[in-house]
């Protein structure tokens, strides 16, 4: 039987301008209008949103949790990156 709901595609949703885009989930679209149609119309029908995204699920490409320690091994070695390096002055609050 041939899936007839056209490729998967991934939501994401800006709730406010400056904020970050958070995945939201996803819908079935055959393309990019249609995608951000059924986006809107899924996600956003209360005003949840400023700005949408949407992303074909085959094209997103991700490392796998078994890859963890190899993968992010290299970060290890820059520990002056850490923010325990850097005094905060007095003046700037909530960080």
């Amino acid at each position: 039987m041939k899936d007839s709901q056209g490729p998967l595609w991934e939501v994401f949703i800006q709730k406010k301008s400056g904020q970050p885009f958070v995945h939201a989930g996803n819908i079935h679209a055959f393309d990019k209008e249609m995608a951000l149609q059924n986006a809107r119309d899924t996600y956003t029908r209360r005003m949840e949103g400023v700005a949408i995204w949407v992303v074909m699920s085959s094209n997103i490409v991700s490392s796998s949790p078994e890859e963890q320690g190899s993968f992010f091994d290299p970060a290890n070695d820059k520990i002056f990156r850490h923010p325990t390096f850097y005094q905060v002055p007095d003046a700037i609050k909530h960080m």
